[in-house]
Order: C-alpha cells, then sequence, then structure tokens
C-alpha cells in the first residue's frame, strides 16, 4: 500500500520484513555500532555547543566549532583504534565537508572497512530546508566527493537530524543509494518502492546516542550501560521477533577520553552475548535484500 499525506516515504509503497526474519547466523538480535563525523559548511557553526546558552543569531561561535573540530583532529583517532581492538566493523555517518577537509582521516575510516553512510555535505545542509533541484544538487555533490576520494560512493544516507524532505527518499533511490535511516517510524528496515526505482528504509532511534543524552540532558556517560541493559532484557523476555539497536556516539563528543571508555565496554558486553549479531548497516541491508 503506498503512503499517503505527509511523510518521508509519500506516493511511495512499502513492503516489511517476513515475520520468520533474522540476522546473520541466523541470529534475532542485531547491534550496530555507529560513529558519527560532523562537519560544517565555510562560514557556518553548530547551533548546539558544550556551553548550552546559544551566543546572538548571526555571530560566530568558534567555542562551538572548535569543539566539534576535535572529532578528526583527535576523537576518530581514538575511535579507530577502539574499534581495530575489538574487531568490529562500524557504520560511520560522514559529512561530505569532512572527505575535503580530513581526506586522510576519511580514507583510514573506509580503508579499516568500516561502512560510510553520506551524511549530507554539511550539517547546515538539511534536505527539510531545500527544494527538490537544490537538495537533487546536494546528493550529487555529496556523492560525487565519496566517490572522487574513495573510488566509490557511499550506499547509504542520513541527513543531518536525521531530517528528510517528502524528496529525499525518492531522490536517493533514484541517485542509487541502497537505504536511508531518516525515518524513526520502525524497528526493522523495510523495503520502499517509488516505481522505477526503491531503496530500504533503515529506522534509527536516538535511546542510544551521545549527544542528547549527555550533552543535551546531562547524564553520565554510564547511563548507557543502563539503557542497554534494559533494553536487552525486555527483547530477550517479551519479543519474539528480530529486533536491533544502534548505539551511536559522534567523534567530537564520545570519541573524548571521558566517553570512549563506555563505547568499548558496550562492544564488549555486545560481543559477549551468544545470541547478537554486530555488524554495519551495509552489511545489513545485503542480507535484508534476500528476504524481500
Amino acid at each position: 500500500m503506498a503512503r499517503q499525506g505527509l511523510s518521508a516515504h509519500a506516493g511511495a509503497g512499502e513492503v516489511g520484513l517476513p515475520p520468520d526474519f533474522r540476522w546473520p547466523d541466523n541470529k534475532r538480535v542485531a547491534v550496530f555500532f555507529r560513529v558519527a563525523c560532523e562537519g560544517w559548511s565555510d562560514g557556518a557553526w553548530p547551533a548546539l555547543g558544550p556551553m548550552g546558552n546559544p551566543l546572538k543569531a548571526g555571530v560566530p561561535d568558534l567555542n562551538a566549532l572548535g569543539w566539534v573540530e576535535y572529532g578528526m583532529r583527535r576523537g576518530m583517532e581514538r575511535i579507530l583504534k577502539v574499534l581495530d581492538r575489538q574487531q568490529i566493523k562500524a557504520t560511520m555517518l560522514i559529512c561530505a565537508v569532512l572527505a575535503e577537509r580530513y581526506p586522510g582521516v576519511v580514507k583510514d575510516i573506509a580503508d579499516a572497512g568500516h561502512a560510510i553512510a553520506a551524511h549530507s555535505y554539511g550539517m547546515d545542509v538539511i534536505p527539510a530546508y531545500l527544494d527538490e533541484a537544490a537538495e537533487r544538487a546536494n546528493i550529487r555533490r555529496t556523492s560525487d566527493i565519496f566517490e572522487s576520494l574513495l573510488g566509490r560512493r557511499p550506499l547509504g544516507w542520513i541527513s543531518p537530524r536525521a531530517t528528510p524532505s517528502p524528496h529525499t527518499a525518492r531522490l536517493l533511490s533514484e541517485a542509487g543509494y541502497l537505504w536511508h535511516g531518516d525515518t524513526m517510524n520502525d524497528d526493522l528496515p523495510y523495503k520502499v518502492e517509488f516505481g522505477q526505482s526503491s531503496l530500504f528504509a533503515f529506522p534509527g532511534g536516538m535511546e542510544l546516542n551521545d549527544t542528547p543524552l549527555s550533552i543535551r540532558y546531562g547524564n553520565s556517560p554510564r547511563m548507557m550501560h543502563d539503557i542497554f541493559d534494559d533494553w536487552l532484557d525486555f527483547v530477550r523476555t517479551h519479543e519474539e521477533g528480530a529486533c536491533r539497536i544502534s548505539p551511536s556516539i559522534h567523534a567530537h563528543v564520545f570519541g573524548r577520553q571521558t566517553g570512549i571508555k563506555v563505547f568499548e565496554e558496550l562492544i564488549e558486553k555486545a560481543k559477549a552475548q551468544p545470541d547478537i549479531w554486530i555488524g554495519t548497516q551495509d552489511e545489513a541491508i545485503s542480507h535484508i535484500r534476500q528476504f524481500i
């Protein structure tokens, strides 16, 4: 049935996974570790900063800008070491402007085998604010930058704020993307069909995300343990179908010494569970395509 009204998939058909779907290795539970690498276009800066109180409109916030620059200058090196030490692959959300400014770091991420999801050109280039022509141009620009650096385009896309326009999913499908993460409306991925083109919606969530938990609401990084444990206990006790969760950190937030320890502990905890499959969202979509 086609979605109607205001929707990320208006006018498209949606096809869900079968009830007996399982993740690779016949696992019922999946954990996708994600790292966001955020950058802003020249002359732009984050609206959210560590100080909490924003400056007057139009005044460059160099405090917030320096805060996010930490991610590619220092945080990502630490994160890559953790992932290598734990021998797992993560899904990396990367703004294309960072591939221009830090090409060596982005190549290191790709060479390590992590999945790269396009995160728009910059965090200030939000599809919801663009008309269709401008959005198409942004998708092309973003894709071309990654292809020029890495020799291939990303398979997945997640917009800043995971906030699409009504056209985003269709434009991404026409551009050859296999999946997008601009929705929080389901637990599991599903196929979205736009007549001649299609892609998969890979719903996300903010349940285990360092920025709202630690920066916006001031919680200890260790709260991530409680949330993960409660989720795992619930889905084991009360759920019968496949399930997933996506612990997400930002290179400039938990890429610091104060948060990275908890991220690594979550990885160790997930690895120790016999019923959990750990993979990238690219790997998951490759598996899911066999079922839809």
